[in-house]
């Protein structure tokens, strides 16, 4: 079974428990936490990884980091995902639930990559466009990726749009070549 048919899942099975003990929020709360806290982190990456360092060290070391400030359930959960052997897949877990919960509370995640900073009146445009052509709540992310040259790619669910210039050149270019 893939790592994503796995982490799907135990996100399924631990969004599920929030719900029966109505801690969803709280649950999702330090779900959003933990994501980014090991995107930021590549130390914790690598330790939950690591299938050297042992199961204990690995529990301790996410109970040192998220305990104190973290519900009984995600401790829980991320215990026993440990004890099963399976801490390599916390993260892509964690990046289901926040999936997972998205779409139960009908909220789509948009991914706007620009060559350029965006200003928030582009953003709120962008936003209000998705709104009004997909009738669901929206959480816009940004990226930048100077190579675009101009322009930008907005990602919905599984459609994109590509305005960048450089996508423009490649398209020409082939035109060219024929």
């Amino acid at each position: 079974m893939s790592e994503i048919q796995v982490a799907s899942r135990y996100a399924k099975s631990l969004i599920d428990l929030a719900e029966e003990q109505n801690s969803l929020e709280a649950v999702k709360a330090d779900i959003e936490s933990f994501v980014n806290v090991t995107r930021q982190s590549s130390q914790l990456q690598a330790v939950l990884k690591n299938p050297i360092i042992g199961i204990d060290k690995k529990k301790a070391i996410l109970s040192q980091l998220f305990g104190p400030n973290s519900s009984k359930v995600v401790l829980s959960f991320f215990n026993i995902v440990v004890a099963k052997g399976r801490a390599e897949i916390l993260y892509a877990t964690a990046k289901e639930f926040m999936n997972e919960y998205n779409r139960r509370q009908g909220v789509l995640t948009a991914v706007v990559t620009s060559a350029a900073p965006l200003t928030e009146e582009q953003k709120s445009k962008i936003v209000s466009l998705v709104i009004e052509a997909t009738n669901k709540k929206i959480v816009l992310e940004t990226n930048i990726d100077p190579e675009l040259i101009g322009g930008f790619v907005l990602k919905v669910g599984d459609k994109q749009v590509d305005t960048s210039i450089a996508s423009s050149l490649t398209k020409l270019k082939k035109e060219f070549a024929q």
